[in-house]
């Protein structure tokens, strides 16, 4: 059993190094990260109470991480402890509603979170969901419409934020009206928080949410797991609650690891997020003109790392999703098209261009998928490489 599990960890990782993976939820760490999640922290407890001895190094790591998220996001409290983007957005739930208050989310129907949706989380907290009206066209919220329905619903929170994001969210226009009823705002950054910690999306502290929170391993290029940011009042609050209802072992090399991440994104950050709009922009572009339903040509195709490319039907995505997998190209069924990793392998616009021609080569033109994969693997040869990163390889 353990030669079989290694060989299947080194087939996998063999196979992934000569794949063009544009998955938007993921994205590959630095050499130091990935040591320090072999570190002995991950054989560690500590806790607030300080019921555990021998954590002095533990203790002083999550304090300098804490430091250096808050800093990033430029926000008054910061908490590693939320092991997943999924459970930051439990801890901000249960920490700022209660069973029967009304909350308003972006339905999965139009991009929104599944795990906040009608059959996430707040079918166990007992909440009821109401949706954002949203526009397919422009892939966003409808303002007027939300300022009349938090009126009219008087929510008890507001959370912006979709898994579908291709622009910024209409935070400080909506967020007024939800402050007007007393309804806590939020943002779940989970996709975007590289492109916010890189000052090239937007600022949702400076635009009317009081809490950011997310996953740390899409366009933030951390280990996975999921941290909140907040103003002093909400994050207070948090620390209270959190330990030991909410998380009890916040997984230490995790934390370790999330703290060089961190410090990786202010040193490299805005240039980071920067490319990885641009070239965005360009694959959007550069695939739409291949013949791929790449939406929001009017707008650019995006302002984020995605690019949607809508074929109509969950069926007919998976279709183009395991065709493209036959080439080594990554997607999901969505098809969202992601280039966090892309990027941080040292890709350019003009790796767009051939990336959308492969695209093409296997879906529009339908080519015999292994030539396709046999271009790719050697396309990767030259991309084995990470950048933005203190010792970049």
């Amino acid at each position: 059993m353990i030669d079989e599990i290694l060989n299947l960890t080194q087939r996998h990782e063999e196979w992934r190094r000569i794949c063009i993976n544009l998955i938007p939820s993921e994205n590959v760490t630095s050499p130091t990260v990935r040591r320090l999640l072999s570190s002995d922290f991950g054989h560690r407890y500590t806790s607030k109470d300080r019921f555990y001895m021998g954590t002095q190094f533990t203790d002083e790591i999550e304090q300098k991480g804490e430091e250096s998220a808050a800093r990033l996001f430029d926000s008054e409290t910061a908490n590693l402890q939320p092991l997943s983007g999924h459970t930051a957005d439990m801890i901000f739930l249960s920490c700022f509603t209660k069973p029967g208050d009304t909350i308003l989310t972006v339905s999965p129907e139009d991009g929104g979170y599944s795990g906040i949706g009608k059959q996430g989380v707040p079918r166990f907290l007992r909440l009821e969901n109401v949706a954002f009206p949203f526009s397919r066209e422009n892939m966003n919220i409808e303002i007027d419409e939300a300022i009349e329905l938090i009126h009219q619903k008087r929510p008890r929170a507001v959370i912006f934020g979709t898994s579908l994001f291709l622009f910024p969210h209409p935070v400080e226009e909506i967020a007024k009206a939800a402050q007007e009823i007393d309804a806590q705002v939020s943002y779940d950054g989970s996709h975007v928080l590289g492109l916010i910690g890189g000052k090239e999306f937007q600022d949702p502290l400076r635009e009317g949410a009081s809490v950011l929170f997310g996953s740390t391993h899409k366009s933030l290029f951390g280990p996975q797991g999921g941290i909140i940011l907040a103003d002093r009042e909400h994050g207070e609050i948090i620390e209270s609650q959190i330990h030991p209802g909410l998380v009890d072992n916040a997984h230490w090399n995790r934390v370790a690891a999330l703290t060089v991440a961190l410090e990786e994104m202010r040193k490299f950050g805005k240039s980071y997020a920067r490319q990885v709009i641009s070239n965005a922009q360009a694959l959007g572009k550069a695939l739409a003109q291949s013949g791929f339903p790449a939406v929001c040509s009017n707008l650019g195709h995006t302002k984020s790392h995605q690019v949607y490319l809508d074929f109509g039907a969950y069926r007919q995505g998976r279709k183009v999703a395991r065709r493209l997998e036959k080439s080594n190209i990554i997607v999901d069924c969505g098809v969202r098209v992601g280039v966090c990793e892309a990027t941080r392998r040292g890709m350019k616009r003009a790796e767009m261009h051939r990336i959308a021609e492969f695209m093409e080569r296997a879906v529009i033109k339908d080519e015999n998928v292994n030539k396709v994969k046999s271009d790719v693997e050697r396309f990767m040869e030259d991309f084995q490489g990470i950048e933005y990163c203190f010792e970049p390889v």
